[in-house]
C-alpha cells in the first residue's frame, strides 16, 4: 500500500487508484484549479493528485534537482530552436516496421511505421499528427504525442 508517514501523520495517496473520473474531476478542481479536462486520462489524475498530495505533505524537489530539471528543460528547448535538432531529422530516423505504442484514456494503442506514412488498427495515415488526432478528437503534434518530440 502506498503510504508515507511524517512526524506520525500517515497519507494515503492510494486512495486515489479508487477514484471514479468524476471524483477525480472533483478533486483535482478542488485541489490544483482549473476546469477542462476533457481530454486528460484518470490514470494521468489520480498520479497527479497523488503527486501533489505528497508535495503539498513533505515537500517538493530539492534545490540541486530543480536546478537539474531547469538545465534539462533549456537543453530541449535549445534543440528546436535553430541550430538545434531538426524535427525532420526525427522524422526520418524512424524505420519502417518500427512499432510505437501509446495509452490514452485508459486504451493502449498500436502504430507501425511505414515506408510511406503509418498504419493503425488497419488504416493507412500519412502522419502522427493524424493519428493524434483521431485518438483524442484534439489537435496534437503527433511526434509529442507519441513522445518523439
Amino acid at each position: 500500500m502506498n503510504r508515507m508517514v511524517r512526524a506520525g501523520e500517515v497519507l494515503d495517496v492510494a486512495r486515489f487508484e479508487a477514484m471514479s473520473r468524476e471524483d477525480c474531476i472533483v478533486e483535482w478542481r478542488r485541489t490544483m484549479g482549473g476546469q477542462s479536462l476533457k481530454y486528460v486520462s484518470v490514470q494521468f489524475m489520480r498520479s497527479a493528485l497523488g503527486y501533489e498530495t505528497q508535495i503539498k505533505t513533505h515537500g517538493g524537489h530539492s534545490s540541486v534537482v530543480r536546478k537539474a530539471l531547469k538545465a534539462a528543460l533549456k537543453t530541449d528547448q535549445r534543440s528546436s530552436e535553430p541550430g538545434g535538432r531538426p524535427k525532420a531529422a526525427l522524422q526520418s530516423s524512424l524505420r519502417a516496421g518500427t512499432h510505437l505504442v501509446r495509452e490514452w484514456n485508459g486504451r493502449t494503442y498500436q502504430i507501425e511505421v511505414l515506408d510511406d506514412g503509418f498504419q493503425m488498427d488497419g488504416k493507412r495515415y500519412r502522419s502522427l499528427s493524424a493519428i493524434a488526432r483521431k485518438i483524442t478528437g484534439a489537435h496534437w503534434s503527433g511526434p509529442r504525442f507519441f513522445g518523439l518530440g
